[in-house]
């Protein structure tokens, strides 16, 4: 008899998801109605339904929920007018073309979320935020600024709830860096990552405590 197949042995995108320039990596899962484009998914992480992605990079093991919105993208505030016939005029004027500059500026303007990070439902993330690892950004937040790992935001604009750990163990696991781990050593230490003995797995795992 043939070994059981996990749910997701693969990467799977629902056929409704629209791609553009968008690197996605393994085991992987996004949900119908999702856009993304010019962006990268890592390893283990998840979009939910309804969700937008531009400009940007998002780690491994992130966690997105349904209608969240990354890389929101900005109107060009301090031009005569924001309307869009002026970065995309060929919707309105055959003959007119468009401004590739705008454009070239917004690619530049990334967000960048980190690993094992969890963004709520109906979130939305600026262009140019950086999210550290292990951060938590409530649902419904607008997140304007950088977030710091293992933090907990929330609110509009969105503002530090609390630390999830102290900054010793926070260290830590950034040393531990597990989201590289091979497959069958996440799997092998399962117990370990069901503990909330935390202060325990950081020594059991971290090189400079096993210098």
């Amino acid at each position: 008899m043939d070994a059981p197949r996990p749910k997701i042995a693969e990467t799977i995108i629902h056929e409704t998801v629209r791609q553009r320039e968008a690197q996605i990596g393994r085991r992987c899962e996004i949900l119908s109605h999702t856009r993304i484009e010019y962006a990268s998914l890592g390893d283990y992480s998840y979009l939910g339904e309804n969700c937008e992605v531009a400009d940007a990079v998002i780690g491994k093991f992130t966690a997105i929920a349904n209608s969240v919105r990354i890389g929101a993208p900005n109107h060009p505030m301090g031009r005569p007018s924001q309307h869009r016939f002026t970065y995309v005029p060929e919707y309105y004027e055959a003959s007119a073309t468009r401004d590739r500059d705008f454009f070239a500026d917004r690619r530049g303007d990334r967000v960048i979320v980190g690993n094992d990070v969890w963004i709520g439902h109906a979130a939305i993330l600026l262009p140019g935020v950086i999210v550290g690892d292990g951060a938590v950004i409530a649902a419904g937040a607008v997140v304007s600024r950088d977030v710091e790992p293992y933090t907990i935001v929330g609110g509009v604009p969105a503002r530090a709830i609390r630390k999830r750990f102290d900054a010793s163990v926070a260290e830590s696991l950034r040393r531990i860096a597990w989201w590289n781990w091979p497959d069958e050593l996440i799997f092998e230490r399962l117990g370990d990552f069901r503990s909330e003995a935390i202060e325990e797995f950081c020594r059991r795992y971290d090189p400079a405590a096993n210098a």
